[in-house]
């Protein structure tokens, strides 16, 4: 299980220095692919991966993609609007097939997996993107390793204990200060090359900090999902990982985190 985890992180780490840095259309439609994958996973977790509401949402994960690719970020929130009105519709038009339940859930997989995963591609095109996008990976995988070797080291007060029994505050101190320092040696190695960014290195540690803290609830929130539905894992298609959503469950929160911490930053300095 260790070789093959290792592996397949191994191919994850070059797939995402290709795309990720290739940028463009070729990004975006992965994103949009990793999304439709990782919404069927949750749909199936939920039990509504076969009905005709989940049809209605992979479609507005499309749409939503379009919009992203075409610079109609004006009619984004219409979009989703929009989605939750069809979803509504459907609802009404063959009630009583579907519960309240299934049709909040659906409309929960396109917020929950496709819009947030989509602050992936939204924050390669950011100005200074193509550096700034790679803090996502540093304060979401960083956190996890060094949250981890901390409260191995000094872990004595459990987090959340019902949900997750070795996350500990230590750790996630441990885990946020150490995200916050790779971001601030992050930006200070790359500062000379950001153009666009006052005080890079401030803004790269502050964004990794935020992203790290919101990373631990991305995590915690899978966890409760599968607690909640009695499952392992979300699917199989990573080996050693799982499913998309088990990979990819906290970069879900620090991605968005990551994007509106920089400009937050940007316009205070």
């Amino acid at each position: 299980m260790f070789w093959k985890r290792l592996a397949s992180g191994i191919v994850l780490v070059i797939l995402a220095i290709i795309l990720v840095g290739m940028g463009g259309v070729p990004l975006l439609f992965t994103v949009m692919l990793i999304s439709l994958i990782g919404q069927h996973e949750l749909y199936r977790a939920l039990s509504i991966d076969h009905k005709s509401i989940a049809g209605i949402g992979y479609a507005a994960t499309v749409i939503y993609y379009m919009l992203v690719l075409f610079e109609g970020r004006a009619y984004m929130t219409a979009m989703i609007v929009g989605a939750l009105m069809v979803f509504m519709t459907a609802y009404v038009a063959t009630f009583p097939e579907y519960k309240t339940e299934e049709i909040t859930a659906a409309f929960f997989g396109v917020c929950y997996v496709s819009v947030m995963m989509s602050y992936l591609y939204l924050t390669r095109h950011l100005p200074d993107g193509k550096y700034l996008v790679w803090l996502i990976f540093l304060s979401s995988w960083g956190c996890d390793t060094l949250a981890y070797c901390t409260g191995m080291l000094f872990g004595r007060h459990k987090m959340v204990p019902k949900l997750s029994p070795k996350k500990t505050w230590e750790g996630a101190v441990g885990g946020v200060i150490g995200a916050s320092l790779l971001g601030l040696l992050f930006g200070s190695v790359l500062s000379p090359h950001m153009a666009e960014i006052q005080r890079p290195a401030m803004v790269c540690a502050f964004a990794c900090g935020v992203g790290a803290l919101i990373s631990m609830i991305g995590d915690l929130a899978a966890s409760a999902i599968k607690r909640n539905h009695d499952i392992k894992d979300f699917g199989t298609i990573i080996p050693g990982h799982g499913g998309i959503l088990d990979r990819f469950d906290s970069l879900l929160f620090t991605a968005p985190a990551i994007y509106y911490a920089i400009q937050l930053m940007n316009d205070f300095t």
